[in-house]
């Protein structure tokens, strides 16, 4: 029997860790600095500690399901695995929000960016742009793809190391609290809990990228290793990041009620800090940041969407697809393109709305799902390191989302609910009324996928 192409085993772990890094976009810190510093009355590197800590339970639990199931599926996967094959779906659906729409809020970003710098060339000719480079560069292998976005990831956290450093300066000079190792903003006598917990759950979502790590599974030479480690030190890493930028800004700028934009702070702090050569070499830096996210994310979707058609819940002559040569399901690459495209009839607000809803999903799912898999199944709870690890560990994660959907806007979980129930409509027509299960990934034929990155060109036919 003729096997099909598979998916390349090329990516190490510093790749998949720079990739995750890159999909969280650095330099996101210095968009939502103003708004947070509002919030939690100057204390955003706190918020930035906190928003860490809750996000580093969830990505314990996605570090114990891909040992579990060392799928590219994801949320998805372990949901169907573990729990209900029709749910797994409902999950999976609600990711590919996520995963789908976050390219076309960074074209929309980088259209935004460069406007701003050439405001006489059609906003439409930057997404078209902006969609055309990061399809071409998916489109030619997870190889490009990676080495891409670290010449993006190193330009973005170089822009972040020279900031620091002019901050300092400014800090040196008597700017903000005068001092680089100024206590104000990291503790106040009148810091309030509740406050630093709102700032905190608008940070989280700057953290939306360890969980896309997952979705390299199948292209990593050992996943059951590798992707736990990258999913760790990708959150770690973005989150020393943040905090350590949102230390410097805060010290700089204590009150932030002198900025013309507070919700849109970014080229205000890069003017005040450095002048007008460095806020230009700073914008690059941010739009360097919406190409490397778009990259990432956009490779992400594409591998998601490839499991669904493998297993036969999409259609699995175009979904399920890989090419022979370039290795990569090329299909739904240039899909992901088209709807990257649509930003042209978007706005900013309503694409966001939209990927805080699939988050919320997967990341709830997650945790679930190392429930069900380690203590409800394999009975893993009644040790006490086992209760520690799959039932306590697990719940925690699952509170602190509770916390984020307490707080989600009311249009994202509208919005994000229409979309359910297209997916669920779809479920039922597909499945004939819950006649008959969705498709499922057997690892015996993910295995043999594999097997085929050993074949000649001409031994493989797609």
């Amino acid at each position: 029997m003729e096997k099909s192409a598979g998916l390349k085993r090329s990516l190490g772990l510093w790749s998949i860790v720079m990739l995750g890094v890159g999909y969280m976009t650095p330099m996101v810190v210095f968009d939502t600095f103003g708004i947070v510093s509002n919030e939690t009355n100057g204390h955003v590197p706190v918020a930035y500690v906190m928003a860490l800590a809750a996000m580093m339970f969830t990505a314990f639990s996605y570090g114990k399901m891909v040992r579990a199931f060392p799928s590219a599926g994801s949320a998805y996967t372990y949901t169907q695995k573990t729990m209900n094959k029709h749910l797994g779906f409902m999950v999976g659906w609600a990711a590919l929000l996520d995963y789908m729409l976050l390219p076309m809020v960074n074209a929309l970003l980088s259209q935004i960016y460069l406007t701003a710098l050439f405001p006489g060339v059609p906003t439409w000719v930057w997404v078209a742009a902006f969609a055309g480079l990061v399809t071409l560069v998916n489109m030619l292998g997870m190889n490009s793809t990676a080495r891409f976005n670290n010449f993006l990831v190193v330009y973005q956290i170089l822009t972040i190391v020279i900031f620091i450093g002019l901050a300092i300066w400014k800090l040196s000079e008597g700017m903000g609290y005068g001092s680089a190792l100024s206590v104000g903003p990291i503790y106040k006598p009148d810091m309030q809990m509740s406050a630093l917990i709102a700032g905190a759950t608008v940070l989280c979502f700057s953290f939306l990228g360890f969980d896309a790590v997952t979705t390299y599974a199948e292209e990593t030479a050992d996943p059951v290793k590798t992707i736990p480690r990258a999913i760790f030190l990708t959150a770690l890493v973005g989150g020393v990041i943040f905090t350590a930028s949102s230390y410097f800004a805060q010290a700089v700028f204590p009150d932030v009620s002198n900025f013309k934009h507070p919700d849109a702070t970014s080229p205000e702090i890069a003017l005040y800090v450095g002048g007008k050569l460095f806020q230009l070499f700073f914008l690059a830096g941010a739009l360097a940041g919406t190409i490397a996210s778009g990259l990432a994310s956009h490779a992400s979707v594409s591998r998601l969407l490839y499991v669904m058609g493998r297993d036969g819940v999409l259609p699995k002559k175009i979904f399920g697809y890989v090419h022979p040569v370039l290795r990569t399901p090329i299909f739904n690459v240039l899909l992901v393109g088209l709807v990257t495209m649509t930003a042209m009839f978007f706005d900013l607000m309503t694409a966001t709305s939209f990927i805080s809803f699939g988050a919320l999903i997967a990341f709830t799912f997650v945790n679930l799902s190392v429930i069900a898999h380690y203590s409800v199944k394999q009975k893993l709870y009644r040790t006490t390191k086992g209760f520690l690890s799959y039932m306590l560990a697990p719940l925690l994660g699952a509170a602190t989302i509770a916390v984020l959907w307490w707080n989600l806007e009311r249009n994202s979980f509208m919005l994000g609910l229409g979309w359910a129930v297209v997916g669920f409509t779809y479920l039922v027509y597909s499945t004939k009324f819950f006649t008959r299960n969705p498709g499922e990934i057997h690892f015996e034929e993910a295995d043999d996928h594999h097997m085929t990155t050993e074949l000649s060109e001409n031994e493989i036919v797609a």
